[in-house]
């Protein structure tokens, strides 16, 4: 059950926000309406997203929960956890839905939500509160929200038109395309676990590049609330507390194998070598002091947790605007801190990271407009082959939990799956035949040898173009009354990144490097199977799943979607986009519905437990393997009724905590 909530000084979490935000009088009612959102001035400890076994998955995007094979990782024990009772219930219904006409919020954690609300009644857009609820979440959700990693945002402006930011992480310059195979030729654990896992970080350059294109209120006046709620400490909620009890112990199991390292070839290292590996034991048990108590204990639910590390670091970045994170005296700390445990980064590497601004991937779909994010996501362009798949098989004309519909709709994510694996990567780097891949003859073509009655082996099945050159995330969304929308995925990949900390900042690094190709035809962490197109270079960003999206129809906004969940994250926005186009479900009907997902690779359905017995059978009568995993993704969305204007905004507080908030 959720615990009372703490007092954490309040009267110092209000003077010090204050003392930052120079705020007028309705500014400060938006911020003791923030302040208040616990008992008594404490930030409120509501239910959120938990790194508990998910499906295949996260990218991004949440914690995996799997192995290639498919099975639960060393420590998990593949359930999802006791039901929380009655009371945990209630919460959740309160936070799952809210609306309003003037603004809305939904993210996967609900201090974070709240404080995005209050930069909107004070008078900030939709980039400013994307701006304080991104910066927040990598407090308040330390398993994927985060300023150590990367990710992608796609804005609605107030005037109809789109754009599409990059801030996905890169490769360091010092990176090489086998830089994770052993002697053998084998893949090594350094792609996951340490320093050498982390690409360079773009999520500040990226929030810091939306706001000074598009913001309206004071970039320190965003951060700020984060800040003091890394200093003052927030009261934890029962997932919180079994988040940080996972994560510590994930990273226990790394410390252990450091040591027997140690221990084993110590006598035989490279002097330099050792002393990086001396480094990174240290800054490991550092991490671990960190995440629990003094004593050494567990934090358990209703304790206050504190970051000083972070809020020192945020505190700087408050002040000094993203900069002081990749350029000055923080970045060379940084660069020298991660040189010394062993990893890449340099501080030309920080200095050098710039975000991109793209063009959005935009196309139609019976009737509505879709505006999505390009490569190096892979999500845009599964998501248009996904829907240009269900035309050519008119899936539409099928009952949504019909086995037919989700036969034929797993045949065509075996299709798009091998497209996306096989040919997609950085646009800066490869060649990608976008134009054949989005063509809709094209995939009405792949669609034809699906037999309507019997599953194909994922091992006939490859690419459908022959090309060659000539190779733990968190979603939030928010709409302001202008019409301004942000649908905002970003991630460390797996659940606590590369499970290390830089020393002395709090930054968790992130483990994007297991992204790329380590080496093709080798399962990544979420059974992904890649070709060279992903190979690793210096400087390149690594292939994604993350699909943040804007759905329009008349000119008008109407959906704001985006979902954690690795390889899963195209297939839940895919099935929540189809059932309100095809099917005519708000929202929250859309993203209660239960979920499948196939990915090429492994060749199985995975499914979440709450899809009824009979499909289940009938799938398997087609020669489907199957595969339950309790929960897929975490949909943080937001709808807008085209008559009334009236937005709501849906929580996905079923699958995995969270808040949405409107007004």
């Amino acid at each position: 059950m959720r615990t009372a909530r703490r007092s954490s000084s309040p009267a110092r979490l209000a003077a010090r926000a204050l003392s930052s935000f120079a705020l007028s009088s309705l500014a400060l009612s938006s911020l003791v309406l923030t302040l208040s959102a616990c008992d008594r001035g404490a930030p409120r400890s509501g239910p959120r997203a938990s790194v508990r076994p998910q499906a295949p998955a996260a990218d991004h995007e949440q914690r995996p929960a799997t192995d290639p094979s498919g099975g639960a990782k060393a420590g998990d024990s593949g359930q999802t956890g006791p039901d929380d009772g009655g009371a945990r219930k209630a919460i959740n219904a309160k936070d799952a839905l809210a609306t309003g006409t003037q603004g809305a919020v939904t993210s996967a954690e609900a201090n974070a939500t709240d404080i995005g609300l209050a930069v909107l009644r004070r008078g900030g857009n939709a980039v400013d509160a994307a701006v304080a609820v991104g910066v927040a979440l990598g407090v308040t959700h330390p398993s994927a929200g985060n300023i150590g990693g990367g990710g992608f945002m796609v804005i609605r402006l107030p005037d109809g038109t789109s754009k599409a930011i990059d801030y996905r992480e890169m490769a360091p310059g010092k990176a090489s395309r086998d830089m994770y195979l052993d002697a053998e030729g084998r893949v090594t654990k350094e792609s996951r676990l340490g320093p050498r896992a982390a690409g360079v970080p773009g999520v500040l350059a990226g929030f810091a590049y939306a706001h000074k294109r598009w913001g309206s209120r004071p970039w320190a006046e965003l951060v700020e609330p984060a800040v003091a709620l890394a200093r003052d400490g927030w009261a934890l909620d029962p997932d919180h507390a079994e988040d940080l009890e996972w994560g510590t112990k994930r990273m226990d199991e790394y410390l252990a194998e450091l040591k027997s390292k140690l221990e084993a070839e110590g006598a035989t290292l490279d002097p330099v070598d050792k002393r990086q590996l001396e480094t990174l034991i240290k800054s490991v048990e550092a991490t671990i002091a960190s995440f629990r108590k003094p004593d050494g204990s567990a934090y358990q639910a209703g304790d206050v947790w504190r970051q000083p590390a972070l809020a020192d670091t945020l505190e700087a970045v408050a002040r000094g605007g993203a900069e002081a994170f990749y350029t000055g005296p923080l970045a060379k700390t940084m660069a020298e801190r991660v040189q010394a445990m062993g990893g890449l980064w340099t501080a030309k590497d920080l200095a050098g990271y710039k975000p991109i601004e793209r063009a959005p991937l935009e196309f139609d779909y019976r009737g509505y407009h879709i505006v999505t994010m390009p490569p190096p996501s892979a999500g845009g362009v599964v998501l248009r082959q996904v829907l240009a798949a269900s035309e050519a098989l008119e899936l539409y004309k099928h009952d949504w939990d019909s086995v037919d519909r989700m036969h034929l709709y797993v045949e065509a994510l075996r299709r798009t799956y091998a497209d996306r694996n096989l040919l997609l990567g950085d646009p800066d780097f490869i060649k990608i035949p976008m134009r054949t891949l989005l063509d809709v003859s094209y995939m009405s073509e792949r669609m034809r040898g699906i037999d309507p009655n019997k599953a194909t082996p994922s091992s006939e099945i490859g690419a459908g173009v022959e090309y060659k050159e000539s190779a733990q995330t968190t979603h939030f969304s928010v709409v302001d009354r202008s019409g301004m929308a942000i649908s905002n995925t970003y991630t460390l990949n797996g659940g606590f990144g590369a499970k290390v900390q830089i020393p002395g900042t709090g930054v968790t690094m992130n483990n994007e490097m297991d992204d790329f190709t380590a080496k093709p035809g080798e399962p990544n962490m979420f059974g992904l199977v890649q070709g060279p197109q992903n190979a690793i270079a210096p400087r390149k960003r690594m292939l994604s799943s993350m699909t943040p999206t804007i759905l329009e129809k008349d000119g008008q906004l109407r959906a704001v979607i985006g979902s954690p969940g690795g390889p899963t994250i195209t297939t839940t926005v895919a099935q929540i986009v189809m059932q309100m186009i095809d099917h005519g479900r708000t929202v929250a009907e859309a993203v209660a519905a239960p979920r499948i997902h196939h990915q090429w690779l492994p060749d199985r359905i995975t499914h979440e437990e709450t899809l009824d017995d009979a499909a289940l059978e009938g799938l398997r009568a087609k020669g489907h393997e199957l595969k339950s995993w309790g929960r897929i993704g975490h949909a943080n969305c937001i709808g807008r009724d085209p008559g009334s204007g009236a937005l709501q905004a849906v929580a996905d507080v079923e699958r995995d905590g969270g808040k949405a908030a409107a007004y």
